[in-house]
């Protein structure tokens, strides 16, 4: 009998050592791909890689749009706000401060979350009512950006931002060198994101959503948890604004802090799966180049209804998302096979 548990613990080692060399290969076959394959390929293309950019700025906001649904349990419609404050802080600091702009980026996220302070109090307040409070923060903010006009310059906006730098030979500010800057930044979150999933905190903040009253008798502070990941969300949704800015190089209150910064990132986490780490930003490459390279040019206007009824029908089959579809047909054909 030990003789028989010796040879399953081996096999069972064996298969495990196996299982990670696998997932270590497919991750670097991934990291090649989309930061040498996809430039070779799409690199001379702006329309193609200005997709891209546009894609995983979306997928930044979904991710720490997901971050805070999946680990803090919390539905948010504001992260319009904390775009919009990341984007004109890391614009002023660079404008006005002469801060350098790969520097400014990540204080556009410290911006986010001076910005999350203020809303700490709403989270006493549960789904729909932290929903609709943390949208009025967001269009409370929006105000102020317009009327702030000595620093933010008004409804007219800021013009000329300072683009991404010029160094070790790639231009940043090219379409290609923007990819790879904000592809970076979506990665580092990604990364953090599942630090916080592993650690004894993530282990709390899954408990608490079976059951919040049970996790605070076992003396878990389940309101410090929901705002450390309402900080964590807002820097991430901070840094994506502030990125933005450079990239476009033109900031006004109504397109920092509009609603399509909050219901299209939405859409990507749902789509792809908010409940995975992966699902939100490929939900946003997924939905953003559909609806841009196919459905745009089939239905010139309207053509956000099909990508509806397409979100509507994945809730309804696949409520976990793309890529779980995508894992239950892949197990169809190995079981078929």
């Amino acid at each position: 009998m030990k003789l028989d548990a010796n040879v399953n613990f081996d096999q069972s080692a064996k298969a495990n050592r196996t299982l990670q060399l696998k997932s270590t290969g497919t991750i670097v076959a991934l990291l090649v791909a989309v930061y040498l394959g996809v430039p070779l390929v799409f690199g001379q293309d702006n329309y193609v890689m200005s997709m891209l950019v546009a894609a995983l700025v979306i997928g930044g906001i979904a991710l720490s749009w997901a971050l805070l649904g999946n680990l803090g349990g919390m539905v948010s419609f504001g992260h319009a706000a904390f775009f919009g404050v990341g984007a004109y802080t890391s614009a002023i600091m660079s404008m006005k401060l002469g801060l350098p702009v790969l520097l400014a980026i990540p204080m556009g996220g410290v911006g986010a979350v001076l910005a999350s302070l203020v809303m700490l109090p709403v989270l006493r307040l549960k789904g729909p009512y932290f929903a609709l409070a943390i949208l009025a923060y967001a269009n409370i903010f929006r105000i102020l950006a317009t009327e702030w006009t000595s620093m933010t310059g008004g409804s007219g906006g800021l013009a000329s931002i300072p683009r991404l730098p010029q160094m070790m030979g790639i231009d940043f500010s090219s379409k290609t060198g923007s990819y790879l800057i904000i592809l970076t930044i979506v990665l580092i979150f990604a990364g953090f994101y599942y630090l916080i999933r592993r650690s004894h905190y993530g282990l709390a903040l899954r408990a608490m959503h079976e059951s919040e009253d049970a996790t605070r008798v076992v003396g878990v502070n389940s309101t410090l948890l929901k705002g450390m990941m309402l900080l964590v969300s807002a820097f991430m949704c901070g840094v994506t604004g502030a990125f933005n800015a450079h990239y476009i190089n033109f900031l006004e209150p109504d397109y920092a802090f509009s609603g399509l910064w909050v219901t299209i990132p939405i859409v990507a986490a749902i789509f792809g799966g908010y409940r995975t780490i992966t699902g939100p930003i490929v939900g946003a490459v997924v939905v953003y180049l559909i609806d841009q390279l196919v459905f745009k040019a089939i239905i010139p206007s309207g053509h956000q209804l099909v990508l509806g009824v397409l979100l509507v029908g994945m809730i309804v089959f696949s409520p976990d998302g793309l890529l779980d579809l995508a894992r239950k047909l892949i197990r169809r054909n190995h079981a078929a096979t």
